[in-house]
This record gives C-alpha cells, structure tokens and sequence, in this order.
C-alpha cells in the first residue's frame, strides 16, 4: 500500500460514495430549475477580503478556519469555506445588481480546517440556492419551499423538520443587542474567554457558543421576540402563513440566530435527529445587507445552503449503477466489427464496453464480474451471417439478434 493517502478531512468520491453524491446533485439541479434558478459556477479562492469581509474578523470561520495564503503576487487569496459570498461578489463584478431578481443554484467543493468527524471534512460539498432581489417574506417561503422540494425527491423529507426563527429588522436587532450587552454584562464574570471578546464586539455571537461554561448563561439570555416592531412581527406572520400555503411544516425554535448585522428576518435550519451532533442537513436565511458588502447597492436576498455528504448519508440506498451492455470479440478477427457496434450502442444512448484482451472465456468471465446485464458476442461466423450473439448475464439465456436491429432491441430489453 502507498504511504501516500487523502489529505486528513478529505475523501475520495468512487463507486457508491459518487452515486450517491452525483444523485444529491443531480436532483437538486434538476427542482431548481423546476422554481427558475440557473446555476452559477464562481472560482474555488476568492481574494480573502470576500470572506473576511462579510464573515466577521471575530467569526470562527474567519479567526480560525480559513485556508489562506499568499500568492507569489503578494495578494491574499482564500480557499472559499462557503458560497453566498462568491455569489454575491459574481452579481457585483459582473454588473448583474440591475438585472434582478437573480435566481441562483450552484454546487462544488468548500474549505474549512475543522476537526474532522462523521459528516465533517476540511473539504466538503454544498449545493446552495441565492434569490437575490425580492423582500417579501413570500420570496423567503419559495426558496424554503425549494429546499423541503429537494429533500422530498430524495426521498429524505420525513427524515428532517424544518426549524425556523425570526431575526427581525435593523431596528428589532438594535434593541435586541442592546438586551443581550445588558443581560450578559451581569454575568460577565462567567463567560468563556472567546465569548467576553465578543461582548465587545459582536454579543449576538455569544449565543453560538459552544463552551459548557457559556450553555446555561445563553439559555437564559433574552429572546428576540420581545423587541421585534411591529413592521417584522407582520413580516413573521406572513412568512409562517406562506409556508403553510406551500404545505411546508415547521417548528418554531428561537434559539436559532445569526450573528452578522447584514442577516435579516428569516432564519432557518432543517435537521434530522439521524446523524447525531451533524443534524442540520440544510439552513439558510435573509441577507438583505451581504451585496452591498460587496461595494454594491442596498438589496434584499434570501438563500441556503445543504451540505452534500449529509444529505447523501441520508438516502435509504445508493443510486444503481448505470446498467451497461458487454461487447465480446471472440478473436482478433472480430475487433474491427466490435468496435463499430460499439459506437452504434453508444450512439442510441446505451451504454457499452469492452476488454480487448484475452481469450473468450476469461472476457466473459469480465463481462460478468463488471456488472453488465448483457454481452454481445461476436464470433466470425455470427458476423458472416450479419448477426450477433446476445447473452442474457443474469437470466443465463442467449438468442441471436441482426446488427442492424441491436440498439433497439437492447433498447427494448433494457427498458422493460
């Protein structure tokens, strides 16, 4: 075995692992477009001011997570740990902040030096959804709505509940902060270390916390709801009403916060109690202050984000392999005719391969150990006649079948 392996926090993608995160994938872009969402495709490192900026110097992500590093130009340069922000620095650099709404799917690789664990990695996956333009709480509902359509056609939706919190406007969030500053200056002598740095700066961070000491002082801080004006109370109360018309269920959970002051409103987590301390499968919420972060105008946007390897971990089964068709030579005399039946499967969208070596028995003995439904054989005497030999792999039955008429047939087989 070589001494070289994955990098600690990484895995290889190969056979079941990639079908089930091909099928996430693949589902997911196919019911965003379902709801009108193209997708994007932003650089894997963005200049580190996109993350450091919009992150917080005092998150976690940024102060201890970020793979950065300088590149021989000098500059800054950071391997993306999540993906609304690339979206958001996309609209701007292109120009797209007068063309909205955008409605935007993507998918692909994040970075973060954490502690590896089931369902954690250094490198993980997300697919993420950005509606960026529209400020009704109707907007929130849809692209909620999308997620609960995506865990539905995976087949996962009864596995997770969505949890949902309110996070208020600019002004609910202000006498909120000015609550919790309160609340935890009396008990300031009790707080962890990373905690009293962020009474300081961010104390709506604190509720993040996860130092034992921090715990029960977090559980008795003041919620939000009691600051919340009545212009965000009727924001709440149309966006829980939405969802009930878009047949979503939901529980309240007021514990569920972000600590950035561009965050807004809508809150939202859908967890699953299968995968233990990683339950949350996909969360999101209301960035109505993120692309002006960017350098760009005042705009509301809504999103979220899933990560791939948890959700895979969720599917009952892995997605069958393709099923695939064997092309046996039998003699080099055949080679040549293989290879263009070959191409006619492949042409008729069937999937076929072949192993051009060794004598029948041992590429037979192949054909069936790689999975293939059926071979083809092809002997020259069948190929004088115009026809092959078709062996049914599984059922152990052969006929013969005219060249010509192989695609369909096979098609037809394969199809029923």
């Amino acid at each position: 075995m070589s001494a070289l392996q994955a990098v600690r926090g990484t895995h290889d993608l190969i056979g079941e692992a990639q079908r089930r995160h091909a099928h996430v994938v693949e589902t997911a872009r196919r019911i965003a477009a379902l709801y009108g969402f193209a997708e994007w495709a932003t650089p894997i490192f963005e200049d580190t001011r996109v993350f450091s900026r919009t992150l917080g110097e005092t998150s976690d992500v940024v102060s201890k997570e970020m793979y950065s590093f300088t590149d021989r130009g000098g500059d800054s340069l950071t391997l993306r740990p999540e993906g609304t922000a690339a979206i958001c620095r996309a609209l701007v650099t292109n120009g797209l902040t007068q063309t909205l709404p955008q409605k935007v799917f993507y998918a692909g690789p994040m970075f973060r030096y954490e502690r590896p664990q089931k369902g954690r990695y250094r490198q993980f996956h997300q697919i993420g959804a950005e509606l960026i333009g529209p400020s009704e709480p109707q907007a929130d509902a849809e692209v909620i709505a999308m997620g609960h359509a995506i865990l539905t056609a995976l087949g996962i939706a009864d596995d997770t509940i969505l949890e949902l919190n309110t996070l208020g406007d600019q002004q609910s969030r202000a006498a909120w902060r000015d609550g919790l500053v309160a609340y935890f200056t009396t008990v300031r002598d009790q707080l962890s270390e990373d905690s009293l740095r962020r009474l300081e700066r961010n104390p709506m961070r604190i509720l993040d916390s996860k130092a034992p000491q921090d715990r029960p002082l977090v559980d008795g801080a003041p919620m939000l709801d009691a600051f919340l004006t009545p212009e965000a109370r009727f924001f709440w109360d149309d966006l829980r009403r939405a969802l009930d018309l878009y047949g979503v269920p939901f529980r309240e959970n007021p514990r569920i916060v972000r600590g950035l002051d561009y965050y807004s409103h809508t809150a939202f987590e859908f967890v699953t109690e299968r995968l233990g301390a990683q339950g949350t499968v996909l969360a999101g919420g209301r960035y109505d202050g993120l692309v002006a972060e960017m350098g760009g105008p005042p705009t509301p946007a809504i999103g979220w984000a899933g990560g791939i390897e948890r959700l895979s971990m969720l599917l009952t089964e892995a997605p069958a392999a393709p099923i695939s068709v064997a092309v046996v030579p039998a003699g080099d005399e055949a080679t040549g005719a293989a290879i263009g039946v070959l191409q006619a499967l492949r042409g008729a969208n069937i999937a076929a391969e072949t192993d051009f070596r060794g004598s029948l028995k041992k590429r037979m003995e192949r054909a069936a150990k790689s999975g293939a439904r059926y071979a083809i054989v092809l002997g020259g005497d069948e190929l004088a006649r115009g026809v092959v030999q078709v062996r049914d792999l599984q059922a152990r039955v052969q006929d013969e079948v005219r060249i010509d008429l192989l695609p369909s047939a096979l098609a037809s087989r394969l199809a029923a």
